[in-house]
């Protein structure tokens, strides 16, 4: 029998701002559609977040034993700046600075994302469509939607009538905004905008003379708007109306609003049952910023070469940060945090480690399946990671108690307990296994060893400058060596 069958999930639906029973529109198969990233630079800290919720998501429905469809887009035929409907679309401004073709720029920044978050150990989506490979069923769209009487051409560009749509449909049922107060807050500009009223957005712009990126329609040579391609991707591949549509909390309006009305224009039925959200992540209690200085990019914050953290971080100590919050609120990456965080995913591993190592008694004087329902109790609250390791810490608990003779497992109780601590820490997790860690610390010991050799050869030789050089670096990394009579030895922070 399948896990879901017993395992209700809640999700949080920010569609209705409640949480619910998570029932599938087709039982045992699940849709899901996330915004990808726009490939015009490198990856943001703050969208490896989101993508890593999404990865938890995913992750946690296929134990279950759901079938999964999970399409994640690439965004490779630039948006115009700002989200808006004027002005130069963010990856021809890229390529025109650099002087090299706009797809040179996508292919770029395309690779360097999936570098990124293969390190952070996500797994590929099902389907992972481009905005470009999709331009005929996006016309095809646009076609639909003005044939439906919801958009409207003027000088070869085509806008979404929001004002019309409104009369029928209500827009901002997911942002909660009204129309009327859209209005009221939008300084008019007149003479910029063919569009008739400054709500209404883009679904194909004419392109300029001097436009790079640009296909044939029957309006005009251009390119599509920015909401358009996930609206056309996502129900190409999961259909007219589908389960989960996720995406960070900056995406909620407008882009996913107009995603609603496309759909409800062009099929006449909202497209998702359940809209979901990750929060965002900021930087040492403010929002990440590069024009304020207040940034860094995941590399910096692998490496160490930045100005903000003490030390480079592991990505599995940065995955193990970002899950010990709900991804639903916002988080805070700070170097007390981080430091906090790699002590605790250490304590951890070496209590996995310590399970092949525990013996085994006739009898066990703790719940075993009890303790394994609540991990299943927090994951099926919404995915509140922070709970299942509050829990794993608890098994941690009685792993070190098992050790000291404190607490008795069978040995029965011992394989169930070891397959679903597995279970939860590298297959929901996602963190790497305890045997790559073992590995990486065996690694490390012998090159700190050779560098202890290293420090005592120029003791030996009275160099003291390169034995205290040696000493105080290894020190800024988190390795502090302890010098006494039987030799040094050395420990991690």
């Amino acid at each position: 029998m399948q896990l879901y069958k017993n395992q209700h999930i809640k999700v949080y639906n920010s569609l209705t701002g409640k949480k619910e029973t998570f029932e599938p529109i087709t039982e045992g198969y699940v849709g899901m559609y996330v915004c990808g990233p726009t490939v015009y630079s490198n990856v943001h800290l703050g969208n490896v977040r989101t993508f890593m919720s999404f990865d938890m998501v995913f992750r946690y429905l296929k134990h279950l034993g759901y079938k999964v469809r999970y399409v994640r887009n690439i965004t490779d035929a630039g948006h115009l700046e700002n989200d808006a409907d004027i002005g130069e679309d963010k990856i021809t401004k890229k390529a025109r600075l650099e002087e090299i073709e706009p797809m040179e720029i996508v292919q770029r920044y395309t690779v360097d994302f999936h570098n990124v978050i293969n390190t952070f150990n996500l797994l590929p989506p099902s389907i992972e469509p481009t905005a470009t490979g999709h331009i005929i069923e996006q016309i095809e769209l646009i076609s639909t939607i003005i044939n439906n009487g919801f958009a409207y051409e003027v000088n070869g560009s085509v806008y979404f009538d929001v004002h019309k749509y409104n009369k029928i449909n209500n827009y901002g049922i997911l942002s909660k905004r009204k129309l009327e107060d859209l209005i009221h807050n939008t300084r008019v500009l007149d003479g910029q905008s063919d569009k008739k009223n400054p709500q209404d957005f883009a679904l194909w712009k004419k392109a300029e003379a001097t436009h790079i990126m640009r296909w044939p329609s029957p309006w005009s040579d251009g390119f599509p708007g920015w909401h358009l391609e996930c609206t056309a991707m996502s129900t190409k591949y999961l259909g007219e109306q589908f389960d989960i549509h996720g995406g960070g909390m900056d995406l909620k309006f407008p882009h996913h609003e107009c995603e609603i009305a496309q759909n409800q224009a062009a099929k006449g039925k909202a497209p998702v049952n359940y809209w979901m959200h990750a929060n965002m992540l900021e930087l040492n209690g403010s929002r990440m910023s590069k024009s304020t200085g207040n940034y860094i990019n995941p590399a910096e914050l692998l490496s160490g070469k930045n100005d903000i953290l003490s030390k480079p971080y592991n990505p599995n100590v940065v995955r193990f940060f970002m899950m010990q919050a709900a991804y639903r609120s916002i988080l805070d990456l700070t170097d007390t945090g981080l430091l906090a965080s790699e002590k605790g995913f250490n304590r951890l591993m070496n209590a996995v480690n310590d399970l092949d190592n525990l013996k085994a008694s006739n009898t066990s004087s703790f719940d075993v399946k009890t303790w394994k329902q609540t991990c299943y109790d927090a994951m099926n609250d919404d995915f509140n990671t922070p709970i299942l390791i509050a829990n794993l810490f608890e098994a941690v608990n009685h792993i070190n108690a098992i050790k000291e003779g404190n607490t008795t497992i069978s040995s029965e109780d011992l394989e169930y307990f070891t397959n679903a601590l597995h279970t939860f820490v590298f297959e929901l997790l996602g963190l790497n296994n305890a045997k790559d860690s073992a590995e990486g610390t065996e690694k490390l010991s012998g090159a700190v060893e050779l560098l202890i050799k290293l420090r005592q050869e120029a003791r030996a030789n009275k160099d003291f400058a390169l034995s205290d050089q040696i000493r105080d670096e290894l020190a800024e990394v988190g390795i502090t060596l302890n010098d006494s009579r039987e030799g040094t030895t050395f420990s991690t922070n």
